[in-house]
C-alpha cells in the first residue's frame, strides 16, 4: 500500500512539474488554437508597444495627406525684350542687311511658385508676385496632371492673386480653417515647391500673430512661423495639425535668401475676403478718403499737446478728395470712425478700407479747439499700378 502511495505521489509531482513548464513556456498548448482575431487585436494600432505609440501620436502624416493634393506648382513665363542695337534703327543699315531682329528668337524667362486649390470650380489662391507680369501660366498638380490657367484677378496691396484652371476635371480642394482658430504655439505645416525640387512639407509652430509694419505690403496682418519657407514656397499652404488651410505663405526674413526660421503667411480670413471679391467682380474694392497719415510718436503727442498717442495724425489731404470736401485738415488727429476708436495708422487704414464706397461715415477729429465729428462720403480706393519685380 505504501509503495502504491509513493508511485502516486511521484506521478502527481511529475505531472505538476510538466504542467508548470508547459504553462510557462508553451501556454498556447493549454489554450488550444487561438482565434486569428486575438492576434489582429494585439497588432492593431493602439496595442503597439509604448515607443511605437508615441511615434504615431507625434506624426502629422494625416494632415499632410489631407492637404498636399490641393497644393499645386505654378510655372510662369514671360517674354523678355532684349536691348536693341542703335544700328538696327539706321535705314541704310537695314536696307543692305535687313532687320535681324525679325528672325531672332524671342527670349523668355521662367518662374516658379506654389498655389492652393480652394474651390471645385478650379480657383487657385497664390501670391501676386508669383504670377506678376507673366503672360503664360501653367499649374501642375501633385498627381502629375497639368492645366493651363488664366488670371482671374489680383490684389497687389495684399500680394494675393486668384487663378482659374482651364479644365473640367475633378480637382482636390483644401478645407479652410475657422477664422481666429490659431494661437501662438500651435503646430503648423508649410507645403510648397521650394527651389523647384518638388512638393515639400516642413513643420513648425506659430511664432506670432498680427505682425504689421514690416513694409512688405500696404495691408499687413501676418502669421509668423518658424516652419521652413524658401524660394518657391510663395503662394503655398500653411495648414494646421488637421490639414486645414490657415494661411498663404508669402515672405521670409533672410540675410542669405534661405530660411532663417522667420516666415510670414497671409491669414486665411484676409485671403478668403480677397478671393470672394475677385471671383464676384474680378477685383478688390476698398474705401478711400484721400489723406496722408503718420504714426503718432510720444514726441509728436507732446508737441501737439495730446494726452495720449492714440489715433492717426493727418499729415496731408489730397486736393478734391472726400476728406478735403468734408473739412479734414492737415494736423488733425483722427481718433474714431463710425463709433470705433482709432489706435494707430494701421487700424485707421483697415477701418477706412472696409468702408463701402459711396457711403457716408462719421469721422471723429481732434483739433486744438477740441473734438468734432465730420461726415465723410467715402470714395473708392485707386487701384495701384502693377509693377514688375526683377
Amino acid at each position: 500500500m505504501r509503495r502504491l502511495w509513493l508511485i502516486f505521489s511521484q506521478a502527481v509531482t511529475i505531472s505538476v512539474a510538466v504542467l508548470f513548464v508547459v504553462s510557462t513556456l508553451k501556454p498556447e498548448w493549454l489554450r488550444g488554437a487561438a482565434p486569428s482575431s486575438v492576434v489582429a487585436i494585439f497588432e492593431a494600432p493602439g496595442s503597439t508597444p509604448e515607443g511605437e505609440a508615441s511615434v504615431a501620436q507625434g506624426s502629422y502624416a494625416v494632415a499632410a495627406q489631407r492637404s498636399m493634393p490641393a497644393v499645386v506648382h505654378i510655372f510662369t513665363s514671360k517674354e523678355i525684350r532684349t536691348p536693341r542695337h542703335p544700328l538696327l534703327d539706321d535705314p541704310v543699315f537695314r536696307h543692305f542687311f535687313g532687320d535681324p531682329s525679325e528672325s531672332a528668337p524671342r527670349q523668355r524667362s521662367a518662374g516658379l511658385g506654389s498655389g492652393v486649390i480652394v474651390s471645385p470650380d478650379g480657383y487657385v489662391l497664390t501670391n501676386n508676385h508669383v504670377i506678376e507680369a507673366a503672360d503664360e501660366i501653367e499649374v501642375a498638380l501633385n498627381d502629375g496632371r497639368k492645366f493651363p490657367a488664366r488670371l482671374a484677378g489680383r490684389d497687389p496691396e495684399t500680394d494675393l492673386a486668384v487663378l482659374k484652371l482651364q479644365t473640367d476635371a475633378q480637382l482636390p480642394v483644401i478645407a479652410f480653417a475657422p477664422p481666429d482658430s490659431l494661437s501662438v504655439g500651435d503646430v503648423v505645416l508649410a507645403i510648397g515647391n521650394p527651389f523647384g525640387v518638388g512638393q515639400t512639407v516642413t513643420m513648425g509652430i506659430i511664432s506670432a500673430l498680427g505682425r504689421t509694419h514690416l513694409g512688405i505690403n500696404t495691408f499687413e496682418n501676418y502669421i509668423q512661423t518658424d516652419a521652413a519657407i524658401n524660394p518657391g514656397n510663395s503662394g503655398g499652404a500653411l495648414v494646421d495639425s488637421g490639414g486645414n488651410l490657415v494661411g498663404i505663405n508669402t515672405a521670409i526674413y533672410s540675410r542669405t535668401g534661405g530660411s532663417l526660421g522667420i516666415g510670414f503667411a497671409i491669414p486665411v480670413s484676409l485671403a478668403r475676403n480677397v478671393l470672394e471679391q475677385i471671383v464676384a467682380t474680378g477685383e478688390v474694392t476698398r474705401g478711400w478718403v484721400g489723406v496722408e497719415i503718420q504714426e503718432i510718436t510720444p514726441e509728436l503727442a507732446e508737441s501737439f499737446g495730446l494726452s495720449d498717442p492714440n489715433g492717426a495724425l493727418i499729415a496731408g489731404v489730397l486736393r478734391g478728395s472726400p476728406a478735403e470736401r468734408a473739412g479734414i485738415r492737415p494736423g488733425d488727429v483722427l481718433i474714431g470712425v463710425d463709433g470705433r476708436n482709432v489706435r494707430d495708422t494701421k487700424g485707421m487704414l483697415e477701418m477706412v478700407a472696409a468702408l463701402p464706397p459711396g457711403n457716408v461715415a462719421r469721422f471723429r477729429i481732434r483739433r486744438a479747439s477740441g473734438e468734432l465729428d465730420l461726415n465723410v462720403e467715402v470714395g473708392r480706393r485707386p487701384t495701384p499700378a502693377v509693377t514688375t519685380r526683377n
